[in-house]
């Protein structure tokens, strides 16, 4: 598990830096700010990135996870993180069915 960072999104803008991703990788989050997540795939496999729901139902059941799937070759996706899914630790868990040639990017706004 690799802790990927977290970059600051400006007004200025910002030049993104991504990172290889291992099988399971957290990225911390804190209330008060939106964050989203760019995985980019030039392996030869899809990659499905699981984002780990750490909370629970009110019936008390596990939530789902949802999943995104990064296509082959030049697959490239955003998607969002919601802070509801960080766990006690303040992390959230994204994790990667492929992991050759695939690196991912976390941003922050606000």
């Amino acid at each position: 598990m690799a802790a990927l960072t977290v970059q600051q999104i400006t007004l200025a803008g910002i030049t993104p830096s991504f990172a290889a991703v291992a099988a399971s990788d957290t990225a911390a989050v804190s209330p008060g700010a939106v964050y989203f997540a760019e995985t980019k795939n030039a392996g030869g496999t899809q990659d499905i990135v699981t984002i780990t729901d750490a909370g629970i139902t009110p019936g008390g059941s596990s939530a789902s996870s949802p999943t995104v799937t990064v296509p082959i070759t030049t697959g490239d996706k955003m998607y969002f993180l919601p802070v509801s899914f960080a766990n006690s630790s303040g992390n959230i868990t994204l994790a990667n069915s492929f992991t050759t040639s695939v690196t991912c990017g976390v941003f922050r706004v606000g």
